[in-house]
């Protein structure tokens, strides 16, 4: 198949809303946050850590996750907080494998605690979940320079969705939508590639955008400098 011409598998650009949920758990030291940890829905896990990775990426430096944040600033374990906020979440292809490794750090700090510090009163860890609602945008790309418009296009609801919510919500095995589909359905593997070695985290939405765009970009330019040689 020729690398820039239509596929028969075009890809639908979606978005998503996400509705925040409070749950009826909540954790006063780093006891209960494990024993609560341990039996949440994977959509509390994913709200916690990805979600709030997506709404606070403009800070600098950006909070690594809603669990360390509490730890470190609200029951003040500092030693903790650190350990928990070097968990990476990019290392992990499901919310199980999340889980285990948060639950782990948490066992390891407990087993050398004697005294828990408890939270103030008011300030105790409230459980949350996100209730995504997906929905479809209307824009299908064909092709290369057709996906590269409808990047150009869509909200950054819909590159949140493809990019963070298909590498872990989804449990796709890490990857993310848009790599997935140009390597599947275009043979495009270099720009697919490229796109996988982006890391979500250190960019804002539009900074992801612009990147996907920029890669696209060469990639045609490339395309184009060869028909005109050829």
């Amino acid at each position: 198949m020729a690398q820039l011409a239509d596929t028969e598998r075009p890809f639908e650009f979606m978005s998503r809303l996400n509705l925040t949920l409070l749950t009826d758990l909540r954790a006063r030291d780093a006891a209960e946050l494990l024993e609560h940890l341990r039996v949440v829905p994977g959509a509390v896990i994913y709200h916690h850590t990805h979600h709030f990775l997506v709404q606070h990426q403009y800070l600098s430096p950006e909070p690594p996750n809603d669990f360390a944040f509490w730890v470190s600033n609200m029951l003040l374990e500092e030693r903790l907080g650190e350990e928990l906020a070097a968990v990476d979440v990019l290392r992990f292809a499901t919310i199980h494998e999340l889980r285990e490794a948060l639950v782990h750090v948490i066992e390891n700090f407990l087993e050398g605690c004697t005294n828990l510090r408890v939270a103030p009163p008011g300030e105790e860890f409230y459980f949350e979940q996100s209730v995504s609602f997906v929905l479809p945008t209307g824009i299908v790309a064909r092709n290369l320079s057709q996906f590269r418009d409808g990047l150009a296009q869509v909200s950054l609801n819909s590159i949140s969705y493809h990019m963070f919510d298909a590498r872990l919500r989804l449990e796709q095995g890490g990857d993310n939508d848009f790599s997935k589909w140009l390597e599947a359905a275009l043979d495009e593997r270099e720009v697919a590639a490229a796109m996988r070695r982006l890391d979500p985290y250190t960019h804002t939405e539009e900074g992801l955008r612009r990147q996907m765009i920029a890669l696209i970009d060469a990639r045609l330019h490339r395309e184009s400098e060869r028909a005109r040689s050829g």
